[in-house]
């Protein structure tokens, strides 16, 4: 019998490099020893997040294509789909947390970094729109890089276009619950992501506009190891709770039960 490790079974953390088993990994990928977390796929965040086989997801309205034929484009696209087993940095549907009837849209970072094209921003006011008309609570788990550079301005379009539809949404006087995820940065941040009844964000999680690197080299400023991480947002009154991925569904009950909402 061999004495080597197994194959694909131990990982080591992108933090503190030490090797962690995905026993130890699973189910909300902390690191045990720096305690540092790893960035979830959709499937994994449905896992801690909502009740058991409650999940029901909904088709997406528009398909992303390459219509400024911009270079390579269409291999990116392609190599994220492998890469995250997703046809998008988005997914949207409804589900049950602890039986409370939720609309749920979840970025994957795995994705092009979850960037912010023309499906995802179609995607998140669909998600919008069914909030309204199914009178649920809406939940975005936010996860982005920014706008995706190759669809130009009809990536940007979407900040505007999410932000219109809005209106209506608290309008309808329909919970929103934003949780913002590592990384939550661009056009993103500056745009829905502060824009909710409630704005969580997950421990240690990077949130901001431009990234720490860019912002150094342009001010020449010296910035704090804390710059940019929810800890720093929350002592900034940025946002309004910083929650461990441990708490989060227990949170969110709390969060909903507060507003009406009953759990059965």
């Amino acid at each position: 019998m061999s004495h080597m490790p197994e194959k694909n079974r131990w990982q080591a953390c992108q933090y503190c490099g030490r090797h962690v088993h995905e026993l130890q990994w699973a189910p909300y990928f902390r690191c045990p020893f720096c305690h540092r977390l790893q960035r979830l796929s959709v499937g994994q965040r449905l896992q801690i997040t909502v009740d058991h086989d409650s999940w029901q997801s909904v088709a997406l309205t528009a398909q992303t294509a390459n219509f400024l034929n911009f270079p390579n484009y269409d291999d990116k696209l392609k190599k994220a789909a492998q890469q995250s087993g997703e046809a998008e940095a988005i997914q949207i549907g409804t589900a049950t947390i602890h039986q409370i009837p939720v609309v749920l849209g979840i970025m994957d970072s795995h994705f092009m970094m979850g960037t912010l094209n023309e499906t995802v921003g179609i995607a998140i006011r669909q998600a919008m729109q069914l909030s309204e008309t199914q009178h649920k609570p809406l939940i975005l788990f936010i996860a982005s890089g920014g706008a995706r550079m190759q669809e130009g301005i009809y990536a940007l379009m979407q900040m505007n276009l999410i932000l219109n539809d809005w209106a209506e949404l608290l309008a309808e006087k329909n919970l929103v619950i934003n949780v913002l995820t590592d990384p939550t940065m661009g056009g993103v941040s500056a745009s829905f992501g502060f824009k909710a009844d409630y704005v969580l964000a997950e421990d240690h999680a990077q949130i901001g506009f431009a990234g720490k690197r860019v912002i150094q080299q342009t001010t020449h400023a010296q910035l704090t190891p804390e710059f940019q991480t929810a800890e720093d947002l929350l002592a900034h009154g940025l946002v309004d709770q910083v929650v461990t991925r441990e708490t989060i569904r227990k949170k969110l009950t709390t969060l909903l039960q507060l507003h009406g909402y009953e759990v059965k």
